[in-house]
């Protein structure tokens, strides 16, 4: 079946274009700029959403572990929050390996809470999980409470040698951030 076409005047059948792409390359011609426009308004915002460098900085901490004798430990900061590094004796290991795991209000292992080959370094965020102050225990003479670990001086929770919740109102056991060791002198946090 054929079609009629309407011819202008002066146009003859063989120069008629095809209405379709006439249609298809004005609408190309207006949504190309758009398109352009668009990217050139998103790419800034995009890019002001992004973190500072100032703030990358404080994405990661990195520790020297080289320095800290069975028994002791550290206090640093891991964005803007204290951080304990603790290096367990192998009393402090037994005692947190023997604490039956049913027992605990949040239970975790000392194996869940360091890493393979590294279980005498305990790395917790210094803050407790009830309202966020600061235990006691990382330095020596520090009440630790008698569990042996920490103790929260603002509302009684305490902590023991694997910063296990053990007594007191804090719901969850002290937070182990994402660390790796980079050699086996040093730990990256974060």
């Amino acid at each position: 079946m054929a079609t009629d076409t309407v011819l202008n005047p002066g146009e003859s059948p063989d120069t008629v274009s095809d209405p379709r792409r006439r249609d298809f390359l004005n609408i190309a011609a207006v949504a190309f700029p758009a398109v352009g426009g668009g990217i050139a308004v998103l790419v800034p915002l995009i890019n002001q959403m992004s973190p500072s460098a100032d703030v990358l900085a404080q994405s990661t901490t990195e520790i020297d572990l080289s320095k800290i004798a069975p028994g002791q430990g550290v206090i640093t900061t891991f964005r803007k929050q204290p951080l304990f590094v603790r290096n367990l004796t192998l009393k402090e290991i037994a005692e947190a390996d023997a604490v039956p795991v049913s027992s605990l209000r949040d239970p975790q292992t000392l194996e869940q809470r360091t890493k393979e080959g590294h279980k005498n370094w305990l790395i917790t965020l210094g803050v407790c999980t009830h309202l966020g102050c600061i235990p006691l225990g990382i330095n020596e003479g520090d009440n630790r409470g008698k569990f042996g670990g920490y103790f929260c001086p603002c509302h009684g929770s305490q902590y023991d040698t694997a910063a296990r919740i053990r007594l007191g109102p804090a719901p969850l056991n002290l937070a182990v951030p994402d660390y790796k060791f980079t050699s086996p002198t040093t730990v990256l946090v974060g």
